[in-house]
């Protein structure tokens, strides 16, 4: 198959989903076309089955803002048209599908058909959605769409709580490549952040407000009182500042370390004993998985998707939001005994295991050729 993969290019789930998927369905011998304004950063794969199409966007004096919607819709006519593709595969509700819905209409005039297939990621329903102003198309975009898929059964549901959906939603989750995982399992010393007898608590987020990321600071400003500790945080956002400011406060700056943004994670994951994700809302929660994956247990919130991927007691435990006490008790419950922790990051693999991509790839390629052969 020659499919077309549109997608954000930023480190968020959704551009991260997107890009892995295609590097996948591309070692499987199908031909993959990204389309995006920027090359996505978990692109760095070379292979003869992978093509980049850069949407090029101009400054008009007539415009105040970008006509992205118009450019991507233009350019996807074009990579159809010239790479003769068989069907295209948007990530995002926002603006992509609906982007894919005008090229498939002006492909039409023309002659060509092709079909689109729809993944929706999360806060283009649960935030970005819920704009009265943006529900309309959104609705539209979605209802047009030859083939829907959700990454959780949580997001699904809120799909359809919100917006007047008729098409059926396919829950297809969000994946890991565990071979990946075990690869990298060794490359980073624990030495480097922190020293013989402390614990590695570890965060992975954008830093928005929706992370809660004062929580992370919180449980571990009480964590390192029982426990010595150091904290990585991984990311960027506009929370970065208050996150500065909250350390200095809690005067916990010297035992944490800031990477910003990382593309490829993985290495220091594999030194992390609990990794705290506090979120008021997770769609799925793929930094969840990803720390799973490299045995890392999980304390996180009991919302949306995660109590789909983080099974409580198990791979780690589920907490209120914004309990950070409870969270505090179930992080020194596992540090206490070397062997529980053991116990747990074990454990958390083997969830994430459930998470494979070879589990999950063959979901999208019944899905590609069901909707081709309609």
């Amino acid at each position: 198959m020659k499919i077309g993969i549109v997608c954000y290019p930023t480190f968020g789930g959704s551009g991260v989903v997107a890009t892995e998927l295609g590097i996948e369905l591309a070692l499987k011998g199908h031909q993959i076309h990204f389309i995006s304004y920027s090359q996505p950063v978990r692109l760095d794969f070379i292979s003869e089955n992978i093509f980049y199409h850069e949407v090029a966007v101009s400054d008009y004096p007539l415009f105040d803002f970008q006509p992205y919607e118009l450019v991507l819709s233009s350019k996807l006519v074009d990579v159809v048209k010239y790479e003769k593709l068989d069907l295209l595969h948007v990530h995002y509700a926002i603006p992509h599908a609906s982007a894919a819905y005008m090229a498939k209409q002006i492909l039409a005039s023309q002659g060509i058909n092709i079909p689109f297939i729809t993944t929706l990621h999360g806060t283009d329903i649960t935030l970005v959605g819920k704009d009265a102003s943006f529900e309309p198309v959104i609705t539209f975009a979605i209802n047009q769409s030859d083939a829907v898929t959700s990454v959780s059964e949580s997001l699904k549901e809120d799909t359809y709580k919100h917006f007047a959906v008729t098409r059926e939603i396919q829950v297809i989750p969000n994946f890991v490549k565990i071979a990946d995982y075990q690869k990298h399992e060794a490359d980073c010393s624990r030495s480097v952040f922190a020293g013989k007898d402390e614990k590695i608590l570890m965060h992975i987020s954008n830093f928005r407000k929706v992370k809660r990321v004062e929580d992370v600071l919180h449980v571990f400003e009480k964590v390192r009182k029982v426990f010595p500790s150091k904290l990585i945080m991984i990311g960027d956002g506009p929370e970065r500042t208050n996150i500065e400011k909250l350390c200095r406060e809690l005067d916990t700056c010297n035992d944490i370390r800031m990477l910003g943004k990382v593309t490829d994670p993985i290495q220091i994951l594999s030194i992390a004993d609990v990794f705290i994700l506090p979120s008021e809302t997770e769609s799925f929660g793929l930094a969840a998985l990803e720390a799973m994956a490299s045995k890392v247990p999980v304390v996180s919130t009991n919302t949306g998707g995660l109590p789909e991927v983080n099974m409580d007691g198990y791979s780690g435990y589920l907490c209120n939001v914004g309990d950070v006490n409870q969270m505090v008790a179930r992080i020194i419950s596992m540090l206490e005994n070397e062997s529980t922790l053991k116990k747990f990051k074990m454990q958390a693999f083997e969830q994430a295991k459930k998470f494979d991509i070879e589990k999950i790839l063959p979901q999208y390629e019944a899905l590609y050729n069901k909707v081709l052969n309609k």
